[in-house]
């Protein structure tokens, strides 16, 4: 039994000896991206300390503690997330499924069989046939590297899934920042228009006082309601955009916010970390999308030699060592083998290799073409967040310095309206700038903490190895 099962597994060996032996896939090389050497705007000014987002992990990079624990909570119970992680899983399995073809499948079975059987003096007995051993079925030797390279392209894809995760998890990140400081907006200009709303209310209430005893005119009124009722309906709309904010950040993280969350921080105290440009040729090839990219191609690359290998012979072998006998008694004392070959050669397919070539090279260019796209998306996106970076600080501050002066000159007019040397439209003009200026240094200012998220995404921050990427090897 022994002996049997020696022969068996030499067989094998000699078998895989002989695999792999000539590989017609093309040889992987990177595709040289399309792309200008630096920055369109330069790097923009970086502060003292700074780092390369793919060094700053998340949890480094926001300095609020509630927006951390949401991110947190996101990254736990985001749905999306979640079918992008088992989406890793399956294609690992698929993967693990296309390595294991190259190997021998090793069968141990027990058969038994009784019929009639006629000897050459034509005599007819009953005779009983038992056999017990192990069986390798119709294994193919690979010697044009057609399964070595259909696994390496189901493991190019595994590797491209799991660059997706990693896409999914950084933009779950930064969707998560963006709604939580759309909502800390949402907070603070609440309370600016309620401010606003309880000012213009006092304001039309002083005016309808004047028109009751003959001291101010129908326009006057007519102007002091209208800039109530704007004011109004601007805190009608704001209550809903938050709403609404609040609805997208629940969605994100996946399940309704707790209340023993961390304080908010304001907007103006929101910092976070400061981060290096770099180089667009070191920086875009860490980007998971443009991984997952080149993983496409190298997929694309694999099935090429797929496709070369059907027009060559394939050849496979179906071998078995065991027992035989008549008897159950002297089932193990009698050794059995065999083994056999089969070798097709394709001759007439009517164009079907040719075609199924021809497709997998234009596979190729596609994923060439992919790839180069994503390298050119990919600068566009850091190009874009550098530019705000280098204009968004200064309109910050230039907003800022309005609203300060128009919230001195509402000041000056309040006393000059008191003091009758100013109109009642002075008055409510004044109001209306002053509320407009402090709205857009809000809304400046989102945009400046928001394009901070977006540059920290786009140069490839937070972007660390998904977990069913972790011990992954490539197949030999």
């Amino acid at each position: 039994m022994i002996k049997n099962s020696l022969t068996v597994l030499a067989s094998a060996v000699a078998a895989l000896a002989l695999t792999g032996c000539i590989n017609l896939a093309p040889d992987h090389q990177r595709p040289e991206a399309p792309v200008a050497g630096q920055w369109p705007q330069g790097p923009g000014a970086e502060a003292p300390g700074a780092q390369a987002a793919a060094q700053l992990q998340w949890e480094q990079f926001f300095h609020d503690a509630r927006l951390r624990e949401l991110i947190s909570l996101a990254l736990k119970n985001n749905r999306d997330l979640r079918v992008a992680l088992l989406n890793v899983e399956v294609a690992r399995a698929q993967a693990g499924v296309s390595a294991a073809n190259r190997w021998p499948t090793i069968n141990a079975g027990f058969t038994g069989t009784r019929g009639p059987q006629t000897s050459t003096s034509g005599d007819t007995r009953v005779v009983s046939t038992y056999q017990a051993g192990l069986q390798i079925n119709a294994f193919e030797l690979d010697l044009f590297s057609r399964l070595k390279n259909t696994s390496e392209a189901s493991f190019a894809n595994y590797l491209a899934t799991a660059e997706a995760a990693r896409t999914a998890r950084i933009s779950l990140i930064a969707s998560v920042a963006t709604a939580y400081l759309a909502v800390q907006a949402d907070d603070e200009l609440l309370k600016l228009t309620e401010q606003t709303l309880a000012t213009r209310q006092d304001s039309l209430k002083l005016t309808q006082l004047k028109f009751d005893n003959g001291a101010s005119s129908k326009l006057d009124l007519n102007t002091a309601q209208s800039s109530y009722e704007s004011a109004r309906a601007t805190l009608a709309q704001l209550q809903r955009t938050r709403m609404q904010d609040m609805n997208s950040l629940t969605l994100l993280v996946g399940q309704t916010l707790p209340d023993n969350l961390t304080s908010a921080q304001p907007l103006s105290s929101q910092t976070m970390g400061a981060l290096l440009a770099g180089l667009p040729s070191e920086v875009l090839i860490q980007r998971p999308d443009v991984r997952q990219a080149e993983q496409q191609l190298v997929a694309a690359e694999a099935n090429i030699g797929v496709a070369r290998a059907a027009f060559f012979p394939s050849i496979s072998l179906t071998t078995s060592a065991g027992t035989a006998s008549n008897a159950l008694s002297d089932l193990f004392k009698r050794s059995a083998w065999s083994i056999s070959g089969t070798a097709l050669m394709p001759l007439f397919d009517f164009g079907k290799n040719r075609n199924n070539l021809d497709a997998a090279k234009a596979s190729r260019e596609v994923a060439v073409a992919n790839y180069e796209k994503a390298v050119q998306s990919a600068f566009r996106e850091v190009s874009d967040a550098l530019a705000g970076r280098a204009t968004l600080d200064e309109q910050l501050r230039a907003q800022d310095a309005q609203a300060e002066a128009e919230a001195s000159r509402l000041q000056l007019v309040e006393l000059s309206y008191r003091n009758g040397a100013a109109s009642n439209l002075d008055l409510l003009d004044a109001q209306r700038s002053s509320f407009a200026a402090q709205q857009s240094a809000l809304q400046v200012r989102l945009a400046q903490l928001q394009n901070q998220v977006q540059l920290y995404k786009v140069l490839g921050g937070g972007t660390e190895p998904a977990p069913a990427q972790q011990n992954a090897q490539a197949p030999q």
